[in-house]
């Protein structure tokens, strides 16, 4: 609740950045979404947050088990690492295909 109200204090959803190519191209392009799923995040909302931008969960993992592997040594991590990223490219590029059906 008080981080709602930071959030609210602090406007941060008058600071987010527009997406120039939707503005040049009039075509969302494939992180349309990202900002608005985060704040999303940082309020709790975590259905939203998945269904503004599907993406986000692998990403956070990824650069989750990226700061991770940096403090702590893992046995398979760039098996790991490799899995995770493909995971996320294909999330990215299955949202962005599924927004022009």
């Amino acid at each position: 609740m008080r981080l709602k109200a930071l959030i609210i204090f602090l406007g941060l959803e008058s600071f987010m950045l527009p997406c120039f190519t939707k503005q040049i191209l009039g075509v969302d392009c494939p992180g349309c979404g990202l900002q608005r799923s985060l704040l999303f995040l940082i309020k709790g909302e975590f259905v939203s947050a998945f269904l503004m931008y599907p993406a986000i969960y692998p990403m956070l993992l990824l650069f989750g088990f990226l700061g991770l592997n940096k403090i702590y040594s893992f046995k398979h991590s760039n098996t790991i690492t490799i899995t995770l990223m493909v995971s996320t490219v294909g999330f990215i590029l299955t949202n962005y295909i599924l927004k022009f059906i």
